[in-house]
């Protein structure tokens, strides 16, 4: 396997060379005479097949500048699709060895994408950068405005649901930063166009729900009529267990903490609570525990 990956090696590095030689033809004052262009577009090649070569021995770095140079000198040719594409290839093969190159690279697909008006295309790569943000680099707050030009360009496109999906991202590290106006602003919003729909109906009560909840961490007598709210928008919500378990919520107002408990320990019996919804669930018990001390 290691005799295979230096054979790979070798032979990108001889590509390396290769193209590096047809570039200075290229440039040459006799190469700008007699097809330079042409020198130009097989130095792409050579570094496309170099930066392949790299990828099969697992030299990430060197896969992403091969393919890093193969996009700029494809510019030059005025080949910006070609470009995009290689830039792509660059940032993927970064992703594994340097995740801020991957994302240098990826905006570079981004801004040639945008220019040719192709902003689906560049949406899905602006997720793929925030995905970088959220699990390589650490960074939520980047991750999140990565998120909201995706939606953004996914609204323009008309794709709502995919457009919603980004929200919903947006919305759920929005009140993880304790951002809870604008989390609540996305589960309205997005609840809303889920219960005008057929297929999204069903989703509508989790998106109200977890609206409802970031209410509670915010003001409690909000948070009821928000629930009152959500009941005559969506009458479908009335009956569902989230809405019961925002109704036993209000042993909250009682300080009464371990009403609250049991009443989430029986909801997560029958429906598991995620990550991000016992985070909030916790943070309401904490605020009831300190009314409770307050009071004697």
């Amino acid at each position: 396997m290691a005799a295979m990956a230096a054979e790979k090696e070798a032979e990108a590095q001889r590509l390396l060379s290769e193209a590096e030689r047809k570039v200075r033809g290229a440039q040459s004052f006799l190469g700008g005479l007699f097809g330079g262009s042409s020198r130009l577009e097989e130095a792409c090649d050579c570094y496309t097949r170099a930066a392949n070569m790299f990828k099969m021995a697992k030299n990430w770095s060197q896969a992403g500048a091969a393919f890093s140079r193969a996009a700029q000198l494809q510019l030059q040719l005025q080949s910006k699709h070609d470009a995009a594409t290689n830039f792509v290839d660059a940032g993927n093969a970064f992703k594994k060895a340097d995740p801020q190159e991957a994302v240098t690279c990826l905006l570079r697909a981004i801004e040639i994408y945008t220019d040719m008006g192709r902003f689906t295309i560049a949406a899905k790569h602006h997720i793929a950068i925030a995905e970088i943000y959220e699990s390589d680099l650490l960074d939520i707050e980047k991750a999140v405005a990565h998120y909201e030009q995706a939606a953004d360009y996914y609204r323009g496109e008309e794709s709502t649901s995919s457009a919603n999906k980004c929200l919903l991202k947006v919305a759920a590290y929005a009140a993880q930063l304790e951002q809870f106006p604008r989390a609540i602003d996305i589960y309205e919003q997005v609840g809303s166009v889920a219960m005008d729909s057929p297929l999204l109906k069903y989703s509508a009560k989790e998106h109200f729900f977890r609206a409802a909840l970031c209410h509670f961490c915010v003001d409690m007598l909000n948070a009821k009529l928000a629930v009152q709210r959500y009941e005559e928008m969506f009458p479908a919500f009335s009956d569902c267990r989230e809405c019961k378990l925002l109704k036993l919520l209000e042993a909250h107002e009682e300080q009464n903490v371990d009403a609250f408990t049991d009443a989430v320990k029986e909801f997560d019996s029958i429906s598991r609570l995620d990550q991000w919804l016992t985070a909030l669930l916790l943070r309401i018990k904490r605020s009831i525990q300190g009314e409770e001390q307050d009071l004697r």
